[in-house]
């Protein structure tokens, strides 16, 4: 075995396991049989043959260079692609509960398809998105699935888990800039909240829909439905405090972030500060439904809302207020956005050495996100552009990491 036949083996298993694609099947795909296969990624046999190799690459749907270039292939293997993004596209496109179940398959299991939530859900907070773009199609039908068959005592936790998996469905599809089917999965979320009117559910929902019509800049009627929402789970405060608060708080901070992108700095500030004072009211750094909601996350925020009201500078000022190991103890997402909006701050207060640090320790923290997202990608750009020296030397190799050009 070669050691050129072998790397490009690990990446035809690689690529056709991501795909999620049994070894008969892809064989098939190819025109060629499983034990072709299987000696092609042992490194047994060589993927030598141009058209043959531009064959397999074409049903993984991924260049052939990806299979035969190290750096091509450690770049496509960090990332969400296409092909990942259309598969959460046609999964939102797909009503398996409209077609009889197959006879001899077994009945969707309401304690599996949570499980799988949670695992997915952890990917995310962690920042491995490439993970959750592999299940999340797939748990999508099984939520829906998971609603239909079960019982009418199962019918709001099965809701809460469908609205769980449609959120995760938008928040991929806007850090990737494909707001259209974002807004789409936001919608479905908020109909399944609505359909048993839980509170829990349609907190979350809320929040979902907010970010999409953001996305699309309708900031308003974002403000709007989360201040609705607000006003709704209010009364319930007293009697399921635990339990809500810390989605009460997550609505004020998506309002904040809004507030500041339409350029309002007072409602952005009244809105930070019910964040502050619900996050008071919980203490200590709280994870109730997995909103991370606390005192850290009500400052990183501010921060945020600062950054896109164009105030860097109190931006930055406000960020040499936050303790640290807050900061180290949220999960990577949060972490990283933060550092995302310090890169910002300080590329706008002309500090380009403090802002490429600042980069680069968001790489550090979860390397899919500043390699992978479009956002990140127009901070190396204005920073390929605006740094020289060693500054400049650690921008160029994170941009030729991310494959991103001045």
């Amino acid at each position: 075995m070669s050691e050129q036949a072998g790397a490009i083996g690990r990446r035809v298993r690689y690529w056709r396991e991501r795909r999620n694609l049994e070894r008969k099947q892809f064989a098939d795909m190819v025109g060629r049989s499983v034990s072709w296969l299987d000696k092609i990624e042992s490194g047994e046999r060589n993927l030598l043959r141009l058209p043959m190799l531009e064959r397999v690459a074409e049903v993984l749907g991924i260049d052939p260079s990806v299979l035969t270039d190290a750096p091509a292939a450690q770049h496509a293997e960090s990332c969400v692609d296409a092909v990942e993004v259309q598969a959460i596209r046609a999964a939102l496109g797909q009503y398996p509960t409209l077609a009889p179940r197959p006879a001899g398959h077994e009945p969707i299991s309401l304690a599996q398809v949570t499980r799988q939530l949670s695992y997915v859900d952890h990917a995310w907070l962690s920042s491995h998105f490439t993970v959750v773009s592999r299940h999340l199609p797939r748990l999508l039908g099984e939520a829906q699935l998971a609603v239909a068959t079960a019982s009418e005592a199962d019918q709001v936790a099965a809701r809460r888990v469908l609205v769980v998996a449609y959120r995760l469905a938008s928040s991929m599809l806007l850090k990737f800039e494909t707001t259209d089917i974002a807004w789409l999965a936001a919608d479905r979320a908020m109909h399944t909240a609505l359909a048993v009117d839980d509170t829990v559910a349609l907190a979350r929902a809320t929040r979902s829909v907010a970010r999409a019509m953001t996305g699309t800049g309708q900031r308003t009627e974002a403000i709007a439905a989360l201040i609705g929402m607000a006003d709704r789970m209010r009364p319930e405060l007293a009697t399921n405090e635990q339990e809500l608060l810390s989605l009460y708080g997550m609505l004020f901070l998506a309002a904040s972030i809004t507030a500041a992108g339409q350029e309002d700095g007072t409602l952005a500030l009244a809105m930070h500060e019910e964040a502050d004072a619900t996050a008071a009211r919980l203490g200590p750094e709280h994870d109730t439904h997995r909103t991370v909601f606390g005192p850290a996350n009500v400052a990183l925020h501010r921060v945020a809302a600062l950054v896109r009201l164009h105030e860097a500078g109190r931006a930055l000022e406000f960020a040499e207020t936050i303790d640290p190991s807050q900061v180290t103890a949220l999960p990577a997402e949060r972490r990283v956005n933060y550092l995302l909006d310090l890169t910002e701050a300080f590329a706008h207060t002309g500090k380009y050495h403090q802002a490429v640090r600042a980069l680069g320790d968001a790489e550090q923290v979860a390397s899919e996100e500043v390699r992978c997202r479009p956002l990140a990608h127009g901070l190396l750009r204005l920073l390929l552009g605006n740094t020289s020296g060693e500054a400049s030397r650690k921008v160029q190799e994170m941009a030729g990491r991310a494959g991103v050009t001045a």
